[in-house]
């Protein structure tokens, strides 16, 4: 019997359980009649499993391909023994008769029939019971055989009911098929990869982060967000690639092809503080990263967050709020969330009586310059005072009192931010928007907590272009990105030395750097679509990189308890040569600590880059100075006019003052001129530089 069930589920897909509790349906391939087992196989990650497991364990779990408890006995077994009388008694089919039994001392009646005879005898008639009816025809089988007969039609009946269930199946099995097919374009190119992914999902145990979880407290806080597919990728038909399976972990199906052309998936798993999938609104993700640093700037602290990310991943809708077209909803987020909470918390009664005020700056950083987006545009100059500190010179704050007043400075801001088309998209965020909340107790500071949109950064990338512009914005970028990632593990670390003079970005963050009570949040932003996979990959790096070195107690307490530190820089100026500007030298470190992801080549084009927006600044500054110059020599030359139309006027007086007045001007336009020389110089540096670029490919991690 088992041979024969065993050979209908040939074929059939069932439930099978596997060693670790999954159950999960695979399809019995073959019959071992040996030990009454199937080997059933399934496809897992792409590969082609299987194993051998006895029926009785496959029909315990599919309970209705199990054959019925009256035709477990094989009909080969032969019937138990039965006595020839109570056969004969239970032949008559009149339930209602009664059955008459023998008389006493006398031998049982027996069956006398015969088998090919079509009556019995009348002497055998007349031995029965007067009251006993006729009996009835006689068959052409025995008894045995009768028995034997229709217990093999009730096994038949049994194959023919398996055979209508596999018929049910089967047909239920096309039907999903054909309802996949609908649900799903077939014809995609990348079908094939789309069905890996999808059996691969199917594995999983699945426990994303709910409101339910617990808000841990970190000193660095790194998370990734995840946003679904937009109409340009559906209408591309483009992949989902992103797998976020727990609240802490990014899965990441990269497709691959091998040299035979076969296409597999490399699965790529990243593991950070949160994982926000696509359901994930921007209260949720503004309540695990940016909400528990507000406590901090009330405890006299600073506080960063930021988001990194490509263009088009949702770093702009994660900080700035909803868009809707082009109208944006800057209510819903995080700038505007960040500053409702403020002003809840500064109403609590221990920071009511601290009398503070709440002021707001929203500002750009754009190929290394500065601009006051509150200001129309205004150009900014970011300097050093006596104490090293930064100031941005003429950077205005304005005073808020509400949440609302905070949405109309982010509006007035977003208006006029930088935009243009990189080689990745064609709107690009090209510049850094930091918009900061600052908390002032009689007019000094008490804290800060600023809130970064970064702009995209495959804008890094655009570092081989034949456009200068678009190559100076790529390479100020990337600068500004290593330069952040290094500020931020030179915190979580408490390292002796933070290169934030690397680039403006850092240095115009360089109080939220240092000091005990300083936390940061990264907030990664990835693509979803198969086609952004390689930008994708590059966030995820980017982003383990500054997590993968948080704080060590072992390293800070060995730190601060040790002796003399040897300086980094100390250690560089021999293979890069002496810096000679505090500039020069955190650019250098900065390269050297990321030498995986800079070339040589590439770093001589960042220093021929630092070097021209040095330059550039410095020239700019000269001639304001000749242009105001200039005024005060036309001022002068206009007396010695007026005076030599005098009838008497003083020759040598006109002609000692007109000397001197062309004296200051040859010197200075001299200075001027050679200034512009070196600049031009300079250009043409940068231009053979970036055509000598190598850059590195980021290390796997």
């Amino acid at each position: 019997m088992a041979a024969i069930f065993g050979k209908i589920l040939i074929g059939i897909y069932v439930e099978i359980k596997r060693s670790d509790g999954r159950i999960h349906q695979a399809m019995v391939t073959s019959l071992n009649e040996d030990n009454d087992s199937v080997t059933v196989e399934w496809i897992e990650n792409g590969d082609t499993k299987g194993k051998e497991i006895d029926l009785e364990s496959i029909f315990a779990l599919n309970p209705d391909l199990a054959p019925d408890e009256e035709i477990a006995q094989s009909p080969e077994t032969p019937p138990p023994p039965v006595s020839s009388s109570v056969k004969v008694n239970k032949i008559p089919t009149n339930k209602n008769r009664r059955t008459v039994a023998p008389p006493k001392n006398e031998a049982p009646a027996r069956d006398n029939r015969v088998i090919g005879t079509t009556r019995a005898r009348p002497s055998q008639q007349m031995e029965q019971a007067p009251s006993a009816p006729a009996p009835p025809p006689i068959q052409h089988q025995t008894l045995q055989q009768q028995q034997n007969a229709r217990r093999k039609s009730n096994c038949v009946k049994e194959v023919e009911k398996l055979q209508e269930k596999r018929e049910r199946r089967r047909l239920q099995q096309q039907e999903l098929r054909e309802k996949r097919a609908q649900e799903i374009d077939t014809t995609t190119p990348n079908y094939e990869i789309m069905c890996m992914i999808r059996d691969f999902r199917a594995s999983l145990d699945y426990r994303p982060l709910t409101t339910a979880d617990l808000i841990e407290e970190h000193r660095i806080c790194v998370c990734v967000r995840a946003r679904p597919l937009n109409k340009k990728e559906m209408s591309l038909k483009d992949l989902d690639v992103i797998t976020i399976p727990s609240k802490d972990v990014v899965m990441v199906h990269e497709p691959k092809q091998k040299v035979d052309l076969t296409r597999y998936l490399e699965n790529q798993t990243f593991r950070f503080d949160y994982a926000f999938d696509d359901t994930a609104t921007n209260e949720m993700v503004y309540r695990f990263t940016a909400r528990p640093l507000v406590e901090t700037i009330f405890e006299r602290g600073m506080a960063t967050c930021f988001a990194y990310g490509q263009t088009g991943s949702g770093k702009t809708h994660t900080m700035g709020g909803d868009f809707s077209g082009k109208n944006q909803d800057c209510s819903k987020g995080i700038y505007a969330l960040a500053a409702r909470d403020v002003f809840l918390m500064i109403k609590k009664p221990n920071y009511k009586k601290l009398d503070l005020q709440i002021y707001s700056t929203f500002f750009e950083i754009y190929s290394g310059k500065v601009f006051d987006l509150l200001n129309r545009k205004a150009k900014l100059r970011v300097l050093e005072d006596g104490k090293q500190q930064v100031q941005v010179v003429g950077l205005q704050e304005r005073e808020v009192h509400c949440t609302e007043d905070v949405l109309k400075l982010i509006e007035m801001g977003n208006s006029c931010r930088t935009s243009g088309q990189t080689s990745a998209n064609a709107h690009s965020s090209r510049s850094h928007a930091v918009f900061q909340i600052i908390l002032r107790r009689r007019g000094k500071m008490h804290g800060k907590f600023s809130l970064i949109d970064l702009a995209g950064n495959e804008r890094g990338a655009d570092t081989s272009s034949a456009d200068r512009q678009t190559r100076l914005e790529g390479a100020e970028i990337n600068k500004s990105l290593l330069a952040l990632k290094e500020c931020i593990r030179a915190l979580g670390r408490n390292k002796p030395h933070t290169p934030f003079r690397a680039s403006k970005l850092t240095q115009v963050l360089r109080d939220s750097f240092i000091g005990e009570n300083s936390r940061t949040c990264m907030i990664a932003t990835i693509s979803p679509g198969m086609a952004s996979c390689e930008n994708t990959l590059n966030t995820l790096r980017y982003a383990n990189r500054v997590k993968e070195l948080t704080v060590d107690p072992g390293a800070v307490m060995e730190s601060r308890t040790g002796g003399h530190p040897i300086s980094q820089l100390d250690v560089l100026e021999p293979q890069w040569g002496v810096g000679s500007s505090p500039q020069r030298d955190d650019l250098k470190l900065l390269c050297e600590q990321n030498e995986e992801e800079v070339s040589p080549q590439l770093f001589t084009f960042h220093e021929a880059v630092s070097q021209l927006v040095e330059m550039e600044e410095q020239v700019l500054e000269d001639h304001r100075a000749v242009f105001q110059e200039s005024i005060r020599w036309l001022e002068d030359e206009k007396v010695l006019i007026e005076m030599t139309e005098e009838v008497d006027y003083d020759v040598d007086s006109y002609a000692t003052q007109l000397e001197q007045i062309l004296d200051q001007k040859i010197e200075i336009l001299t200075e001027l001129r050679d200034k512009v020389k070196a600049f031009r110089s300079a250009l043409q540096e940068e231009e053979q530089a970036s055509k000598q670029i190598n850059p590195k490919r980021p290390r796997a991690l």
